[in-house]
């Protein structure tokens, strides 16, 4: 069922564990779907852009371009009050080693999990893993702990980041991934990664692949969590619905901690291509 060079990421994990046809349709059929994933329309649309800059003028300087020329730049209030938190943050990452937009993969079963990460810094043995959030509303710690990004990326770092560390692979305690609002910057969620927590991250990432794997065409069966499909673009091809879900009330969900997923993908900007 699945191609022989399928890539498996946080995304399409993520997918899978929220809905089982959702990743079929997305992952294995390749089906596009004209349905809006939320209202208005103009708004996410906007909401989205703004992170994908917010994304870029990141990038940019983490590359070398002077923050007064990016600054220069800008043209929207929400992303400059952005960037502007950003470059207050900025000096604790001064004098270490930075990956911006870094991709790694490593072998799992069959198939590969890859992983693009905003940013990766070394500093000694130590690795820091970062991830710009731009949603404006906060989700709760629990939600963000049971994310499959949440356990992939230290996960990948530990398997496939030897060469960021002069050959030698990262102890699993020296790894930590912290996610960094921009809309709330006093409080940033960091997450120290562990020896007991990277074998429970193998085992059960080799299982999900493994289950993944076992199914054949037909056996992706819908969420029962109906709340999901007025955020999905397949709702009307799933019969759930025709009308798309409100954005206030989406992250008012995530800051609720309910667990619903933005399929339209604020949060996931730097792993689109995946």
């Amino acid at each position: 069922m699945l191609p022989e060079n399928f890539q498996f990421s946080q995304g399409s994990l993520q997918d899978f564990s929220d809905c089982k046809r959702r990743f079929e349709l997305r992952y294995l059929r390749r089906l596009s779907w004209p349905a809006l994933e939320s209202e208005p329309a103009l708004e996410s649309e906007q909401h989205l852009q703004q992170g994908e800059r917010f994304h870029l003028l990141v990038h940019q300087y983490l590359l070398g371009v002077p923050s007064g020329k990016l600054t220069a730049m800008l043209q929207d209030d929400e992303v400059a009050a952005w960037w502007s938190a950003f470059l207050s943050f900025a000096a604790v990452l001064d004098g270490k080693t930075r990956y911006p937009e870094f991709s790694l993969s490593a072998p799992l079963n069959d198939f590969r999990l890859v992983g693009k990460y905003d940013l990766v810094v070394v500093n000694q043995d130590q690795a820091y893993i970062y991830d710009w959030k731009t949603s404006r509303r906060k989700p709760r710690r629990a939600w963000l702990a049971e994310r499959l990004q949440t356990r992939v990326y230290p996960y990948l770092l530990v398997r496939a980041g030897a060469h960021l560390n002069q050959g030698k692979p990262f102890l699993p305690e020296n790894v930590h991934m912290t996610y960094w609002y921009a809309g709330h910057t006093e409080q940033p969620e960091l997450f120290d990664y562990s020896d007991e927590q990277y074998l429970k991250d193998e085992a059960f990432l080799t299982e999900l692949l493994t289950t993944i794997q076992g199914l054949g065409e037909g056996e992706f069966p819908l969420t029962s969590d109906v709340q999901r499909c007025l955020y999905c673009v397949y709702r009307s091809l799933c019969e759930r619905g025709v009308g798309a879900g409100e954005l206030e009330a989406i992250e008012e969900d995530l800051e609720a901690g309910q667990g619903l997923d933005l399929v339209f993908d604020f949060e996931q900007i730097a792993e689109i291509e995946f």
